[in-house]
Protein backbone atom coordinates (compact mmCIF):
# COMPACT_ATOMS: atom_id res chain seq x y z
CA UNK A 1 0.00 0.00 0.00
CA UNK A 2 1.47 3.36 -1.00
CA UNK A 3 1.09 6.72 0.72
CA UNK A 4 -2.20 7.44 -1.02
CA UNK A 5 -3.60 4.03 -0.11
CA UNK A 6 -2.56 4.46 3.51
CA UNK A 7 -4.28 7.85 3.74
CA UNK A 8 -7.48 6.41 2.25
CA UNK A 9 -7.39 3.53 4.73
CA UNK A 10 -6.96 5.89 7.67
CA UNK A 11 -9.89 8.05 6.57
CA UNK A 12 -12.26 5.15 5.87
CA UNK A 13 -11.28 2.91 8.78
CA UNK A 14 -10.00 0.09 6.56
CA UNK A 15 -7.40 -2.23 8.14
CA UNK A 16 -3.83 -0.95 8.04
CA UNK A 17 -0.98 -3.43 7.91
CA UNK A 18 2.05 -3.00 10.18
CA UNK A 19 4.35 -2.68 7.17
CA UNK A 20 2.25 0.23 5.88
CA UNK A 21 2.49 2.02 9.21
CA UNK A 22 6.26 1.53 9.26
CA UNK A 23 6.50 2.94 5.72
CA UNK A 24 4.25 5.93 6.43
CA UNK A 25 5.89 9.37 6.14
CA UNK A 26 6.53 11.13 9.46
CA UNK A 27 3.45 12.87 10.81
CA UNK A 28 0.85 10.52 9.32
CA UNK A 29 0.67 8.04 12.22
CA UNK A 30 2.25 8.19 15.70
CA UNK A 31 4.92 5.69 16.68
CA UNK A 32 5.84 4.39 20.10
CA UNK A 33 9.54 5.46 19.81
CA UNK A 34 8.33 8.96 18.88
CA UNK A 35 6.13 9.18 21.97
CA UNK A 36 8.75 7.67 24.26
CA UNK A 37 11.26 10.30 23.09
CA UNK A 38 8.91 13.04 24.31
CA UNK A 39 9.81 12.14 27.90
CA UNK A 40 12.71 14.58 27.74
CA UNK A 41 10.30 17.34 26.69
CA UNK A 42 8.10 16.84 29.76
CA UNK A 43 11.03 16.39 32.12
CA UNK A 44 12.74 19.43 30.67
CA UNK A 45 9.96 21.60 32.10
CA UNK A 46 9.54 21.41 35.85
CA UNK A 47 6.77 23.84 36.80
CA UNK A 48 5.92 24.38 40.47
CA UNK A 49 3.16 22.22 41.86
CA UNK A 50 -0.13 24.05 42.21
CA UNK A 51 -3.46 23.33 43.81
CA UNK A 52 -6.69 24.09 42.01
CA UNK A 53 -6.54 27.69 43.19
CA UNK A 54 -2.92 28.33 42.29
CA UNK A 55 -1.45 27.56 45.72
CA UNK A 56 1.90 25.79 45.60
CA UNK A 57 2.13 22.50 47.43
CA UNK A 58 1.53 18.78 47.08
CA UNK A 59 -1.14 17.50 44.73
CA UNK A 60 -4.43 16.22 46.14
CA UNK A 61 -5.38 12.56 46.22
CA UNK A 62 -8.67 10.64 46.42
CA UNK A 63 -7.98 9.91 50.10
CA UNK A 64 -10.16 12.01 52.36
CA UNK A 65 -9.09 13.84 55.49
CA UNK A 66 -8.52 17.35 56.78
CA UNK A 67 -6.25 18.59 53.97
CA UNK A 68 -6.52 21.59 51.67
CA UNK A 69 -9.01 20.43 49.02
CA UNK A 70 -12.78 20.25 49.54
CA UNK A 71 -14.20 16.75 48.91
CA UNK A 72 -17.79 16.67 50.19
CA UNK A 73 -20.10 17.59 53.07
CA UNK A 74 -21.81 15.31 55.60
CA UNK A 75 -23.96 15.77 58.66
CA UNK A 76 -22.20 17.29 61.65
CA UNK A 77 -21.12 14.81 64.32
CA UNK A 78 -19.99 15.41 67.88
CA UNK A 79 -16.31 16.30 67.93
CA UNK A 80 -16.21 17.86 64.43
CA UNK A 81 -14.39 21.16 64.15
CA UNK A 82 -16.98 23.95 64.15
CA UNK A 83 -14.74 25.95 61.81
CA UNK A 84 -15.57 23.48 59.02
CA UNK A 85 -19.35 23.79 59.21
CA UNK A 86 -20.96 24.05 55.76
CA UNK A 87 -23.25 26.97 56.50
CA UNK A 88 -25.02 27.00 53.11
CA UNK A 89 -25.96 23.33 53.23
CA UNK A 90 -26.89 23.67 56.90
CA UNK A 91 -29.29 26.50 56.03
CA UNK A 92 -30.83 24.58 53.10
CA UNK A 93 -31.29 21.30 54.94
CA UNK A 94 -32.08 22.55 58.40
CA UNK A 95 -29.45 20.19 59.82
CA UNK A 96 -25.84 20.98 60.66
CA UNK A 97 -23.31 19.78 58.08
CA UNK A 98 -19.51 19.84 58.08
CA UNK A 99 -17.09 19.94 55.17
CA UNK A 100 -14.58 17.17 54.47
CA UNK A 101 -11.31 17.86 52.70
CA UNK A 102 -8.87 15.78 50.67
CA UNK A 103 -5.50 14.75 51.98
CA UNK A 104 -2.62 16.10 49.92
CA UNK A 105 -1.05 12.98 48.46
CA UNK A 106 -1.17 11.11 45.16
CA UNK A 107 -3.20 12.55 42.31
CA UNK A 108 -4.76 11.02 39.18
CA UNK A 109 -4.01 12.41 35.73
CA UNK A 110 -6.56 11.22 33.17
CA UNK A 111 -6.18 11.61 29.40
CA UNK A 112 -9.44 11.51 27.41
CA UNK A 113 -8.84 10.87 23.71
CA UNK A 114 -11.37 11.96 21.12
CA UNK A 115 -11.18 9.68 18.07
CA UNK A 116 -13.54 11.54 15.73
CA UNK A 117 -12.87 11.10 11.98
CA UNK A 118 -11.97 14.80 11.61
CA UNK A 119 -8.79 14.25 13.62
CA UNK A 120 -7.22 11.93 11.04
CA UNK A 121 -6.30 14.81 8.77
CA UNK A 122 -3.58 17.41 8.42
CA UNK A 123 -1.78 19.63 5.93
CA UNK A 124 1.14 21.01 7.96
CA UNK A 125 3.87 18.97 9.70
CA UNK A 126 1.57 16.23 11.02
CA UNK A 127 -2.01 14.97 11.23
CA UNK A 128 -4.20 16.30 14.03
CA UNK A 129 -4.37 12.73 15.34
CA UNK A 130 -0.58 12.59 15.62
CA UNK A 131 -0.49 15.93 17.41
CA UNK A 132 -3.13 14.59 19.81
CA UNK A 133 -1.06 11.46 20.48
CA UNK A 134 2.06 13.56 21.09
CA UNK A 135 0.21 15.87 23.49
CA UNK A 136 -1.23 12.89 25.36
CA UNK A 137 2.23 11.36 25.64
CA UNK A 138 3.67 14.58 27.04
CA UNK A 139 0.85 14.62 29.60
CA UNK A 140 1.68 11.04 30.59
CA UNK A 141 5.34 11.88 31.08
CA UNK A 142 4.42 15.05 32.99
CA UNK A 143 2.25 12.92 35.28
CA UNK A 144 5.20 10.60 35.90
CA UNK A 145 7.40 13.62 36.61
CA UNK A 146 4.86 14.93 39.12
CA UNK A 147 4.37 11.60 40.88
CA UNK A 148 0.79 11.11 39.64
CA UNK A 149 -1.01 7.98 38.63
CA UNK A 150 -1.89 8.09 34.92
CA UNK A 151 -4.91 6.66 33.08
CA UNK A 152 -6.48 7.09 29.64
CA UNK A 153 -9.73 6.31 27.86
CA UNK A 154 -11.77 6.99 24.73
CA UNK A 155 -15.46 6.93 23.81
CA UNK A 156 -16.10 3.20 23.75
CA UNK A 157 -18.28 0.74 25.62
CA UNK A 158 -16.22 -2.17 24.31
CA UNK A 159 -12.70 -1.13 25.34
CA UNK A 160 -12.00 -0.58 29.01
CA UNK A 161 -9.99 2.46 30.10
CA UNK A 162 -6.25 2.14 30.62
CA UNK A 163 -6.36 1.73 34.43
CA UNK A 164 -4.64 4.23 36.72
CA UNK A 165 -1.04 3.28 37.45
CA UNK A 166 2.08 5.08 38.51
CA UNK A 167 5.66 4.93 37.34
CA UNK A 168 7.10 4.29 33.91
CA UNK A 169 4.90 1.24 33.37
CA UNK A 170 1.76 3.33 33.81
CA UNK A 171 3.00 5.96 31.35
CA UNK A 172 3.97 3.35 28.75
CA UNK A 173 0.52 1.74 28.90
CA UNK A 174 -1.02 5.09 28.05
CA UNK A 175 1.47 5.64 25.22
CA UNK A 176 0.66 2.23 23.77
CA UNK A 177 -3.06 3.06 23.81
CA UNK A 178 -2.48 6.44 22.14
CA UNK A 179 -0.51 4.78 19.33
CA UNK A 180 -3.34 2.28 18.75
CA UNK A 181 -6.12 4.86 18.87
CA UNK A 182 -4.41 7.41 16.65
CA UNK A 183 -2.78 5.08 14.12
CA UNK A 184 -6.17 3.94 12.87
CA UNK A 185 -9.56 5.35 13.78
CA UNK A 186 -11.40 2.87 16.06
CA UNK A 187 -14.55 1.58 14.40
CA UNK A 188 -16.51 1.55 17.67
CA UNK A 189 -16.07 5.23 18.50
CA UNK A 190 -19.15 6.51 20.37
CA UNK A 191 -18.08 10.13 20.65
CA UNK A 192 -16.61 12.53 23.17
CA UNK A 193 -19.75 12.72 25.31
CA UNK A 194 -19.52 8.98 26.04
CA UNK A 195 -15.81 9.34 26.82
CA UNK A 196 -16.59 12.07 29.35
CA UNK A 197 -19.30 9.87 30.90
CA UNK A 198 -16.63 7.25 31.52
CA UNK A 199 -14.20 9.89 32.76
CA UNK A 200 -16.63 11.24 35.33
CA UNK A 201 -16.95 7.78 36.86
CA UNK A 202 -13.18 7.38 37.09
CA UNK A 203 -12.23 10.83 38.38
CA UNK A 204 -12.02 11.73 42.05
CA UNK A 205 -11.99 15.29 43.42
CA UNK A 206 -8.63 16.92 42.82
CA UNK A 207 -7.78 14.90 39.71
CA UNK A 208 -6.17 16.40 36.64
CA UNK A 209 -8.02 15.89 33.34
CA UNK A 210 -6.64 16.45 29.85
CA UNK A 211 -9.11 16.24 26.95
CA UNK A 212 -7.77 15.88 23.39
CA UNK A 213 -10.50 16.80 20.93
CA UNK A 214 -11.57 18.15 17.58
CA UNK A 215 -13.63 21.35 18.12
CA UNK A 216 -16.66 19.85 16.36
CA UNK A 217 -16.75 16.98 18.86
CA UNK A 218 -17.77 19.37 21.63
CA UNK A 219 -21.08 20.16 19.90
CA UNK A 220 -22.62 17.10 21.57
CA UNK A 221 -21.29 17.84 25.07
CA UNK A 222 -23.59 19.85 27.33
CA UNK A 223 -22.18 22.93 29.05
CA UNK A 224 -23.30 21.51 32.40
CA UNK A 225 -20.96 18.56 31.91
CA UNK A 226 -17.95 20.88 31.73
CA UNK A 227 -19.12 22.78 34.82
CA UNK A 228 -19.42 19.52 36.76
CA UNK A 229 -15.98 18.34 35.70
CA UNK A 230 -14.30 21.67 36.48
CA UNK A 231 -15.97 22.00 39.88
CA UNK A 232 -13.73 19.39 41.53
CA UNK A 233 -10.90 18.77 39.03
CA UNK A 234 -8.24 20.60 37.09
CA UNK A 235 -9.51 20.44 33.49
CA UNK A 236 -7.56 21.36 30.37
CA UNK A 237 -9.00 20.88 26.88
CA UNK A 238 -6.69 20.85 23.87
CA UNK A 239 -8.52 21.63 20.62
CA UNK A 240 -6.65 20.21 17.63
CA UNK A 241 -6.77 22.21 14.42
CA UNK A 242 -4.91 22.61 11.13
CA UNK A 243 -3.85 25.86 9.41
CA UNK A 244 -6.00 24.95 6.40
CA UNK A 245 -9.08 24.92 8.62
CA UNK A 246 -8.45 28.31 10.19
CA UNK A 247 -6.78 30.18 7.30
CA UNK A 248 -7.69 28.52 3.99
CA UNK A 249 -6.23 30.00 0.79
CA UNK A 250 -8.53 31.63 -1.73
CA UNK A 251 -7.96 28.93 -4.31
CA UNK A 252 -9.30 25.72 -5.81
CA UNK A 253 -8.52 22.98 -3.28
CA UNK A 254 -8.48 19.25 -4.18
CA UNK A 255 -9.43 16.71 -1.51
CA UNK A 256 -9.11 12.94 -1.71
CA UNK A 257 -10.90 10.54 0.60
CA UNK A 258 -12.42 7.06 0.39
CA UNK A 259 -11.09 6.77 -3.17
CA UNK A 260 -12.86 9.90 -4.40
CA UNK A 261 -11.45 13.27 -5.45
CA UNK A 262 -13.40 16.44 -4.71
CA UNK A 263 -12.48 20.01 -5.63
CA UNK A 264 -13.68 22.93 -3.53
CA UNK A 265 -13.44 26.44 -4.97
CA UNK A 266 -12.52 28.69 -2.06
CA UNK A 267 -11.73 31.54 -4.44
CA UNK A 268 -15.46 32.20 -4.24
CA UNK A 269 -15.96 34.81 -1.50
CA UNK A 270 -19.20 33.39 -0.08
CA UNK A 271 -17.80 29.87 0.05
CA UNK A 272 -14.60 31.11 1.68
CA UNK A 273 -16.57 32.93 4.39
CA UNK A 274 -18.71 29.86 5.02
CA UNK A 275 -15.57 27.75 5.44
CA UNK A 276 -14.18 30.21 7.99
CA UNK A 277 -17.45 30.19 9.96
CA UNK A 278 -17.55 26.41 9.96
CA UNK A 279 -13.99 25.93 11.21
CA UNK A 280 -12.45 29.08 12.68
CA UNK A 281 -15.74 30.45 13.95
CA UNK A 282 -16.73 27.16 15.56
CA UNK A 283 -13.35 26.83 17.28
CA UNK A 284 -13.56 30.37 18.70
CA UNK A 285 -17.09 29.70 19.94
CA UNK A 286 -15.97 26.50 21.68
CA UNK A 287 -13.11 28.34 23.40
CA UNK A 288 -15.54 30.97 24.69
CA UNK A 289 -17.99 28.31 25.92
CA UNK A 290 -15.36 26.41 27.86
CA UNK A 291 -13.82 29.46 29.47
CA UNK A 292 -17.27 30.60 30.58
CA UNK A 293 -17.54 27.28 32.42
CA UNK A 294 -14.21 27.64 34.20
CA UNK A 295 -12.35 25.26 31.92
CA UNK A 296 -8.87 26.01 30.64
CA UNK A 297 -8.56 25.55 26.90
CA UNK A 298 -5.81 25.82 24.32
CA UNK A 299 -5.93 25.53 20.53
CA UNK A 300 -3.02 23.42 19.27
CA UNK A 301 -2.30 23.54 15.55
CA UNK A 302 -0.68 20.69 13.67
CA UNK A 303 2.36 22.87 13.00
CA UNK A 304 2.77 24.02 16.61
CA UNK A 305 5.24 22.66 19.14
CA UNK A 306 3.60 19.64 20.75
CA UNK A 307 4.36 20.97 24.25
CA UNK A 308 3.18 24.55 23.64
CA UNK A 309 0.29 23.99 26.08
CA UNK A 310 2.33 22.36 28.85
CA UNK A 311 2.64 25.42 31.15
CA UNK A 312 -1.17 25.40 31.43
CA UNK A 313 -1.13 21.84 32.73
CA UNK A 314 0.28 23.00 36.05
CA UNK A 315 -1.07 26.55 36.05
CA UNK A 316 -3.99 28.09 37.85
CA UNK A 317 -7.45 27.87 36.38
CA UNK A 318 -8.78 30.62 34.15
CA UNK A 319 -10.83 33.14 36.01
Amino acid sequence: MGKGGLLDALRTGAPVADRDVEAAPPGIVPTLPELVALRRVAFGRRPPRHGRHGMSGQAPSPQRGRGMEYAESREYAAGDDARHIDWKLTARSGRAHTKLYQAERERLTLVVADTAPALYFGTRVRFKSVQAARAGAIAAWAALRDGDRIAALRGSDAEAPVPPAGGTRGALRVLDALVRWYTQRPDDDLGLAVALDHAQRLLRPGSRLLVLADPASLDNVADQRWSALAAHNEVLVLLLDDPLERMPPRALLPFTGAGHRVELDLADGARHRRWQREFGGRCDAVVARLRARGVRVEVVSTDAASDSWLPLFAGVRDG
